[in-house]
């Protein structure tokens, strides 16, 4: 093979190196699917986006649709509240409290409704009202099993304790969303 001079070798180098950046900028670099904010209703025929309990003691979210997708978390953690945001046949795209998204199956997940208790220890009231008693205080992280949310307030369970809590102090329940 024939060594090009200096300059064409070099005019050569940059024309490589230019092409190859008009290619990566012309081919998208593969993103993960965008969740889908405006659906209301999944193939189910449930509202997406919506929240939804891990049921086993050991769910795995895949990076696809499918058992050939690779496992990318497990799951060991019965009871957490995930957020089904995409349906596709027996397979529920989810989002964790971490911001995690992958699919599931929809064996692996339930109606039943938790929430994660969200920032700093908090305080459940015996009404729901900030004047009212101070029942008990709750550690972030903890799920609490939700019993009935209505406007600010969400009257939640752990253990056989009940309280009130601010719906905002919880991850797993949507704004304006009632429960119960």
């Amino acid at each position: 093979m024939a060594r090009l001079p200096e300059s064409r070798y070099a005019a050569a180098m940059l024309f490589a190196l230019a092409l190859a950046a008009a290619t990566a900028a012309a081919v998208p670099a593969a993103k993960p699917p965008a969740v889908d904010r405006d659906a209301t209703e999944g193939l189910s025929g449930l509202p997406v986006p919506r929240f939804v309990t891990v049921k086993s003691d050991r769910a795995y979210l895949r990076a696809g649709p499918g058992d050939r997708y690779p496992v990318t978390w497990v799951y060991v953690r019965k009871g957490l509240p995930v957020e089904v945001v995409r349906e596709y046949g027996i397979w529920r795209q989810v989002r964790d409290i971490g911001g995690s998204v992958g699919w599931m199956n929809k064996q692996l997940i339930s109606g039943n409704r938790t929430a994660i208790v969200a920032g700093k220890v908090r305080t459940l009231y015996g009404t729901p009202d900030l004047q009212g008693r101070a029942m008990w205080r709750i550690a972030p992280g903890a799920i609490v099993r939700v019993v009935l949310c209505s406007e600010a307030w969400c009257r939640v369970d752990r253990g056989g304790k009940s309280g009130y809590i601010l719906r905002a102090q919880l991850w797993g329940v949507t704004a304006g969303e009632n429960i119960g």
